[in-house]
């Protein structure tokens, strides 16, 4: 980690998961243009050291590189003992880290089901869990929690755990904003749907998305901006775009019979059974 000057000290602190790629690093970029240092955890250390220098470069702000693997138990203690050995605390969390599993559910072993709930429920938890109370008794913080248009969805087959973890992380961040919004903290659950990152091809689905390009797909530079927008003016529950916001309404209130049919049909060939 990179030693920092007296400076940096008055400058506020973003901590980013998952910031190696896709929305995590347009996440970092956005809060480095706003004046913010950055601390960036994923597991891929070099680009998260190529990301600190490119941020330094263009924006004189200071990052603290923690490689660390999110899906083991208490991932987020050594990455928050880090942060505060180099002096500093968290004004901001991005819990971003995610990953999809498009099989069924039995096809892929346990412990990658374990290390998926760990990484995009369990681990999520730690960190609010770990930054609220400083953030508290400040009178101030923001967390961004990364959810989905998958958290208005039904389950159907394939990416099995998904809909779930997204719920979980929506329905968390609505009682973190009943518990703690009156002392300061803003908290935003972000719901986008299609997003040009590289999840489709950490999930070994990115040629069957190539063959059907998705006209109202996002940037992360888009979402991440317009999120932070929102979390700045206390939106609570934030669906990008007009497409999104379509979505996500039709999902609420037609009849979940007609929903699940609909989505079961469109999602049937990103279900892979090897």
């Amino acid at each position: 980690m990179p030693n920092r000057p007296a400076s940096s000290a008055q400058r506020p602190l973003a901590l980013v998961t998952g910031a190696s790629a896709g929305l995590g690093a347009a996440f970092a970029r956005a809060y480095a243009a706003k004046g913010h240092d950055l601390a960036l955890v994923a597991r891929r250390a070099g680009r998260l050291e190529a990301l600190a220098r490119e941020l330094k470069d263009a924006h004189g702000t200071q990052s603290l590189v923690i490689p660390a693997d999110l899906s083991e138990l208490d991932a987020h203690i050594p990455v928050l003992d880090a942060i505060e050995a180099e002096g500093r605390h968290v004004d901001v969390l991005v819990n971003n880290a995610g990953f999809g599993i498009p099989q069924s559910f039995t096809t892929v072993p346990w412990s990658r089901q374990r290390e998926f709930l760990m990484t995009l429920v369990v681990t999520v938890c730690g960190f609010a869990h770990g930054v609220i109370p400083g953030m508290a008794s400040r009178g101030r913080g923001s967390i961004i929690n990364i959810a989905s248009l998958a958290a208005f969805s039904p389950g159907v087959a394939g990416n099995s755990l998904y809909p779930g973890a997204k719920s979980l992380v929506l329905k968390f961040s609505q009682a973190l904003d009943a518990e703690y919004r009156e002392r300061g903290i803003k908290v935003t659950a972000v719901c986008p749907g299609f997003t040009r990152t590289e999840f489709g091809e950490k999930a070994g689905v990115q040629e069957i998305m190539d063959q059907a390009p998705r006209m109202f797909s996002q940037t992360a530079e888009e979402v991440a901006r317009v999120t932070i927008a929102a979390n700045e003016a206390g939106r609570l529950v934030f669906v990008p775009g007009l497409h999104n916001k379509i979505a996500a309404l039709l999902m609420r209130r037609l009849p979940q019979g007609l929903v699940r049919a609909a989505i079961a049909a469109g999602s049937a060939k990103y279900h892979l059974e090897e």
